[in-house]
């Protein structure tokens, strides 16, 4: 039994080293950006690296669930489109505004935690949905105007969040499925969008004509990032609830703020600071948001 409260602390320690790595992996994107590569295809080599690595010692694990390979399918999908929407809107936006639309997670959470895991939402939940969604007003407010994203980045920013949120909590309902797996559902979903993406787009690719070694050096170091990253977010939602990994994945938040501060010279102005404090308690008491019933721990 004294493995379990060592286990949730791996498992904790494991959410927060993927949070600090999203926090930082948009500066090496930008990088590869600004050196002819774009969005589609620096996520297509990021993501096949590690599923060319080491996907294939993970076949054994996707033999072992094929009994549930469509929602492994589902999981790489909104985990693929996740991974892809935040790659392009922070090129394409301001860093933390694009995240804290992303970390309007818990408002998502609820509704595919309530269908897929039978979640029941209590009072403490509806006040949580009330409270993001009133930050996400302020922050949006605009004098004569809807109160929307304002550009493609922070619509990107928004469905990345959406995703996000599903990719959760259909991770949390493969419980018992290897998390070797499930990760390579996630680089697999990530890589087929991508192409799909290249095939609307071919002249992305062109860069590799005469790309420079350093630019395969930084895909190769941010390919290796991501496959630890996906083991470690898929590590932890296996042995954490769905709401308290939002919770931690706030870090992210923190992260990037400050990158973004020193690497990128980004500001907030007082409504967005506003809206960015509502946001941010949402997700602190996105724990409390559902009524409690036994649930079964994966210890896988």
């Amino acid at each position: 039994m004294s493995s379990i409260p060592l286990q949730r602390t791996f498992a904790i320690g494991s959410l927060l080293y993927a949070a600090s790595l999203w926090g930082l992996v948009w500066y090496p994107y930008r990088l590869l950006s600004e050196a002819g590569v774009g969005g589609v295809a620096s996520s297509l080599f990021t993501y096949a690296i590690p599923l060319l690595l080491v996907g294939w010692l993970h076949a054994r694990a996707l033999r072992d669930a094929r009994g549930r390979w469509a929602w492994l399918a589902a999981l790489g999908l909104a985990a693929g489109w996740t991974n892809l929407a935040y790659v392009l809107a922070v090129l394409q936006g301001e860093v933390v505004r694009v995240l804290l639309l992303f970390y309007l997670s818990p408002l998502w959470t609820v509704l595919f935690a309530r269908f897929l895991l039978h979640e029941k939402l209590n009072r403490a939940g509806w006040a949580v949905m009330a409270l993001a969604a009133g930050g996400a007003l302020v922050m949006l407010w605009q004098p004569g105007e809807w109160p929307l994203p304002a550009n493609r980045a922070e619509w990107l920013g928004l469905s990345a969040g959406m995703m996000f949120a599903a990719s959760n909590v259909i991770s949390r309902h493969l419980a018992g499925v290897d998390e070797g797996a499930k990760s390579v559902s996630v680089w697999a979903g990530v890589v087929l969008l991508t192409l799909v993406g290249l095939a609307l787009k071919p002249a992305e690719l062109g860069f590799m004509a005469d790309a420079p070694a350093m630019t395969w050096l930084l895909l190769a170091g941010v390919g290796i990032a991501i496959g630890s990253m996906t083991y470690a977010v898929q590590y932890g939602l296996a042995r954490v609830p769905a709401n308290q990994a939002i919770v931690i994945f706030l870090f992210e938040l923190v992260v990037a703020a400050v990158a973004a501060y020193f690497l990128s010279d980004e500001r907030m102005g007082a409504r967005e600071w506003v809206g960015a404090i509502m946001i941010v308690t949402a997700s602190l008491f996105s724990g409390h948001m559902e009524d409690e019933r036994p649930q079964e721990e994966n210890r896988a």
